[in-house]
């Protein structure tokens, strides 16, 4: 790798830092300026390239440059870039259709955002309308965006930045499964055991609870997941009490986990959730979000309401494009099978390292969990130690995770992965977990 230490990197910086809010995080001592991409590779403003494993936050689904994405994006500019929904729009009625197909859930209507964050904003709207009550039920260690409802909504303190909120809401067990009161117990127990705790909670709540929002794994909480089918029995106590089920498919969706096309089908026995909502790799880049649920719910709003910018003719041309590329190509069984071997390839590679307390995750949607070797505490230092080694080395990956820390390595490169590049990345990911763990004094610096 080039040097990247230039005056021109700096001056960026200093113009960004002069403009741009303090809490606007940037990864890296010295950030990077990604300049263009192809494949699963980018490049910075010094010509260096970089192994993509975050693509964007889990957003460059398929591909950098995807030719297909992108012809269909200049052929629908040459035409019209905006409209509104105040008109109709092929485009948006061709994606629709094709996502509510997809969704599982029946009788479905899908209305289209800008973004995730926006995505779950509008189911909260939907289920407290529908179901007359602004008591929401989450869980521990989620996040669901950076709008004021999904900060009221977020069991992550790192990023929940105020306690006020438009919404009651009430915490559960069941997004981590290895820390928490019921870590020690099989996953039979853990799951009767949260299971137990939900219904203690609606046997203590005034009023009625609109609906429970859950990631099937945690994206900022990092790549945590209950054992499969917890939120199953989650949903049967819900129907109990006419809860709603929404299931945040905003990191999971698309065959990312590799097993199932949503996650929620890891907990499928109860059949699907009322809504979905979903966003980032959709789009592979450009901004698609949207929720999906049933008719019933999705028109219960007793007011009139559009989309300005969602569901637009160019990012509908793009969805369009890059859910053709992803069935036809089979990317979820790619997710699957690349997916499985970088996790066994991880797993090999933290063997005998203090620093490493867990590696975890499904499909294309790893996690690494880091510790500082002496105390076994959660190690945001450790993290970053890592972060930097692997850009040092070629290695684009991000991070994450609860308990006020960042101290996981989120790793979700796009969908394509090949082998050679899954194999690549690993090595890069080894070398720079013996380096941190060197550093802080692990068992390989004995």
């Amino acid at each position: 790798m080039s040097d990247r230490h230039t005056g021109d990197a700096a001056a960026l910086l200093r113009r960004h830092r002069a403009v741009l809010p303090e809490w606007l995080a940037l990864y890296y001592d010295e950030p990077l300026e990604i300049t263009h991409g192809e494949g699963r590779h980018v490049w910075d403003a010094e010509g260096n390239r970089y192994l993509d494993f975050f693509g964007g936050i889990l957003t460059t689904m398929t591909a950098h440059a995807l030719p297909e994405v992108t012809k269909a994006v200049s052929e629908q500019a040459g035409r019209i870039l905006h409209t509104s929904s105040l008109y109709l729009s092929r485009p948006m009625v061709e994606l629709a259709e094709r996502v509510a197909a997809l969704s599982g859930i029946p009788d479905a209507r899908v209305f289209f955002t800008t973004s995730g964050t926006e995505a779950n904003d509008t189911a909260l709207l939907l289920a407290t309308a529908y179901r007359r009550s602004n008591q929401i039920l989450a869980l521990r260690n989620s996040y669901h965006g950076r709008s004021f409802s999904a900060i009221g909504i977020t069991g992550n303190r790192s990023w929940s930045p105020t306690t006020l909120s438009p919404l009651q809401t009430l915490y559960v067990h069941g997004g981590v499964r290895t820390r928490g009161p019921y870590a020690a117990l099989d996953d039979a127990e853990f799951t009767e055991a949260c299971t137990a705790d939900l219904v203690d909670m609606l046997g203590q709540t005034g009023g009625d609870v609109a609906a429970l929002i859950a990631e099937p794994v945690q994206g900022v909480g990092g790549f945590t997941s209950p054992p499969d089918g917890l939120l199953a029995a989650f949903r049967e106590v819900l129907l109990e009490h006419g809860i709603l089920w929404i299931s945040d498919e905003v990191q999971t969706g698309w065959g990312r986990t590799g097993e199932h096309f949503w996650g929620w089908q890891a907990h499928d026995q109860a059949g699907p959730p009322d809504m979905l909502t979903f966003a980032k790799g959709i789009g592979n880049g450009m901004s698609i979000g949207g929720v999906v649920a049933r008719a019933e719910v999705m028109d219960c709003l007793p007011a009139n309401s559009i989309s300005t910018f969602g569901g637009s003719p160019i990012t509908m041309a793009a969805g369009n494009a890059n859910l053709n590329y992803l069935l036809e190509h089979d990317l979820q069984g790619n997710a699957r099978r690349v997916g499985g071997l970088l996790l066994e390839r991880l797993r090999a590679a933290s063997a005998g390292l203090g620093v490493v307390r867990e590696v975890r995750g499904r499909g294309l949607m790893a996690g690494v969990e880091l510790a500082d070797p002496h105390t076994g505490d959660p190690s945001p230092k450790a993290a970053s130690l890592v972060l930097e080694a692997a850009r040092e080395r070629g290695l684009l990956i991000g991070k994450g995770g609860g308990h006020a820390t960042s101290s996981v390595l989120r790793i979700a490169p796009p969908l394509s992965l090949t082998v050679a590049e899954a194999e690549e990345g690993a090595e890069i990911l080894e070398q720079s977990l013996r380096s941190a763990d060197n550093e802080l004094g692990g068992e390989s610096a004995q």
